[in-house]
């Protein structure tokens, strides 16, 4: 969490994630051309593949923080790399959603307003889900 004044808050993804994103890309590619054996189409697929993770992880790049709080409601992350004002009013819920899943708990912040629904991972937001629920559930209480 990134606090920018005392009614201010905002979450973005981890500086790695992209730096590893962009050499995930790097590797496809060197495993493409190591085991093509001149087959077009393996090279192609990882070509494709890393082409994928690097538009991901400009994503990240362009827009790193994927939501903030303030007192008119919450700015989250639309789109490939736009953001959108949901003032207070239109949120209906904010809660986490714990999956266990091969031994592992997979958290997802919700946040609902009825006509639509974002979701945010640990790695978007960069901390745990639930300390960022708890953040955003405080800030409704007092804008």
């Amino acid at each position: 969490m990134d606090e920018i004044s005392p009614t201010r808050w905002q979450w973005r993804v981890p500086a790695s994630l992209p730096a590893a994103k962009l050499a995930g890309a790097v590797l496809l590619i060197a495993l493409g051309l190591l085991f093509a054996d001149g087959d077009a189409v393996r090279l192609a697929l990882a070509v494709l593949a890393a082409a994928i993770l690097a538009g991901w992880a400009v994503r990240d790049l362009i827009a790193p923080v994927r939501l903030a709080v303030d007192p008119a409601g919450l700015t989250v992350i639309h789109g490939f790399a736009g953001h959108r004002l949901l003032p207070w009013t239109t949120i209906e819920a904010i809660t986490v959603d714990r999956r266990p899943r091969l031994g592992l708990t997979s958290e997802v912040l919700e946040i609902d307003t009825g006509e639509s629904l974002h979701l945010f991972g640990r790695f978007e937001l960069g901390t745990n889900p639930e300390e960022v629920a708890a953040t955003l559930r405080a800030a409704r209480r007092y804008p």
